[in-house]
């Protein structure tokens, strides 16, 4: 378990850099058509938690993300425009991920900068792995029966497109 949190701790500090302009849709992670896995994690205040309990209900945007991550922050406008138009349409989970933070430093960050949907903690990094996820900035987007129909990497997504798959 330590190699791999060394291994995903590195991807993701390097990631960021040589993803910075342009999105990797449908070529990492999750392939299309896959039916997403439940992967335990918790709430921002420690309480046990499961990504399954969002899966199948609706369509989700399921962002793996950290307070540190340049990609993220600019993902953030298109994740808000999202949300909005979206709204009761569209569920939104952010993981964020456990290298070089804490659950206490995210709840600080989403009171500067909300988050328009649930934040859970992945301190372990279930969710990492149970989602492939390649480094932050790793959107996947689940339809209504919970199968994968968009996955993306990088500050460039085109959320709204890849939003409308799933409705």
């Amino acid at each position: 378990m330590r190699a791999r949190s060394l291994a995903l701790a590195l991807m993701l500090a390097v990631a960021p850099t040589a993803t910075a302009t342009a999105a990797h849709a449908q070529e990492i992670g999750l392939a299309v058509g896959t039916k997403a896995p439940g992967a335990a994690v918790q709430t921002l205040d420690g309480k046990p938690a499961d990504l399954a309990q969002y899966i199948g209900k609706g369509p989700v945007l399921i962002e793996f993300w950290a307070t540190w991550c340049e990609n993220c922050r600019a993902l953030e406008p298109q994740i808000q425009a999202v949300a909005k138009k979206y709204a009761g349409k569209l569920r939104l989970v952010g993981v964020a991920v456990s290298v070089n933070q804490s659950a206490q430093r995210v709840r600080t960050y989403q009171q500067r900068h909300p988050f328009p949907g649930t934040l859970v903690f992945d301190k372990d990094g279930n969710a990492t792995g149970a989602y492939d996820v390649p480094a932050t900035s790793y959107i996947v987007i689940l339809d209504k029966t919970g199968r994968v129909v968009y996955s993306g990497l990088g500050s460039e997504q085109q959320l709204d497109a890849a939003v409308r798959k799933a409705l």
